[in-house]
């Protein structure tokens, strides 16, 4: 049992909170001492990522694009817990689709996710919080790299990153603060279920983020909730505006 509990006594959020980063975050949130609340699109992801947390975990069915959906979250969490101290706005994704053959749907869909879920994400927890809140955001080291045929999800990450720098300022009179985590590869189930990559595609992708990365490797979804929980917690009290990159350097070079 963890006995650091940085977040006792802390409410917090994960978007997306039913696999990969999100799920991993969700889990050392609650090792950490908050109640924690996650949310998913499928009934039978959410139900299992609460029984893997294992305790202290609401879990909400949701679509983060969805703003009625976002309404009735919200109101859980009020009923529950009558406050927010952390939200980790992590729902999104993306798809390959390279420029010549990008669609009006495919634009629609992930600006709509990415973009207006996150922002409406965001907006809409700012009633349940108070002084000393702390805001975290997914982004990408795709925000600054160019990476073939995803330019599209790229774009919606680096608008991220630009709203975190004008939030940090919008809220400062709030003392609420707000970050971006930018995680390099890291390989999770949406690699099949968004990306729809095939074993032996993963395998190549990994092999090739291996070579262009520094530390040689990649990521785990537990490297990217320690960093996480750092811009979460009180240990990062004076970082606002800021975009943490969790990618073993690939971003850097």
């Amino acid at each position: 049992m963890n006995t650091s509990q940085k977040l006792n006594g802390k409410i917090a959020l994960v978007t997306g909170g039913t696999s990969g980063l999100g799920l991993a975050t969700a889990q050392r949130f609650a090792s950490e001492g908050a109640q924690v609340f996650i949310t998913g699109r499928r009934q039978e992801l959410l139900d299992k990522a609460v029984a893997d947390i294992g305790g202290n975990v609401t879990g909400t069915r949701g679509d983060v694009a969805n703003l009625a959906d976002l309404d009735r979250l919200y109101d859980v969490i009020r009923e529950k817990a009558g406050r927010l101290d952390i939200l980790f706005a992590n729902a999104g994704g993306g798809e390959f689709l390279p420029l010549g053959e990008i669609t009006e749907e495919h634009v629609d869909k992930w600006l709509g996710i990415n973009i207006k879920g996150t922002l409406f994400t965001v907006q809409k927890a700012l009633p349940l919080m108070s002084g000393g809140g702390a805001i975290v955001i997914n982004g990408s080291m795709v925000s600054k790299k160019g990476v073939p045929a995803f330019s599209v999800y790229a774009a919606t990450k680096a608008a991220l990153r630009s709203f975190a720098r004008t939030w940090a300022v919008d809220l400062k009179g709030r003392n609420i603060r707000v970050n971006v985590v930018s995680p390099g590869t890291v390989i999770t189930p949406a690699y099949t279920e968004q990306l729809g990559l095939g074993a032996e595609q993963i395998d190549g992708m990994k092999t090739a983020a291996e070579a262009a990365t520094p530390l040689g490797r990649t990521g785990t979804p537990e490297e990217i909730a320690s960093a996480v929980l750092f811009l979460a917690s009180d240990e990062s009290s004076y970082v606002t505006g800021a975009d943490l990159f969790v990618d073993g350097g690939a971003g850097q070079i």
